[in-house]
């Protein structure tokens, strides 16, 4: 795969990164970063453990720091790219940002929004999925097996 500055692959391929931060730590590893004018301005991992709070999962620390790059709570502008599908407390703080986007790697079938209703995130945004698909699915998977060892 060829990636190219300003495609939602080389976005993802970031996020993946990110990830890949959250296992280093021993998080689940998800990563997020939200992009606005083709440029990244929030990058962030889960770090439920590190800060001993059940909200601080990627997309809510990305959101949380987008918002305060832009000094707005809303990022209508902006694309929020995370390496799995969003759980329902993340499709929330998507909605109320009101994301223009939203593209997610590999879906979530246990905990992701979609299985609760796509009502979830805001009417206006787009999603998209599979960008990278296999790599992220592979990295969850891999984690919950060495887990379990």
């Amino acid at each position: 795969m060829v990636l190219s500055v300003f495609s939602d692959e080389y976005y993802m391929k970031e996020a993946y990164k990110q990830a890949l931060y959250a296992r280093e730590e021993g998080e689940i590893p998800i990563g997020a970063v939200v992009v606005c004018n083709n440029k990244i301005i929030a990058k962030a991992y889960n770090q439920t453990e590190k800060l001993n709070d059940v909200t601080a999962h990627a997309e809510v620390l990305a959101i949380t720091a987008a918002s305060n790059h832009l000094g707005n709570k809303y990022l209508k502008d902006c694309t929020l790219y995370v390496t799995v599908e969003p759980c329902v407390m993340c499709a929330g703080a998507s909605y109320w940002a009101q994301l223009k986007r939203i593209v997610f790697a590999t879906t979530d079938p246990k905990r992701g929004f979609r299985r609760f209703g796509s009502n979830l995130i805001h009417p206006k945004t787009e999603t998209e999925s599979g960008i990278l698909a296999h790599e992220c699915a592979n990295l969850m998977t891999d984690f919950f097996l060495n887990k379990r060892i």
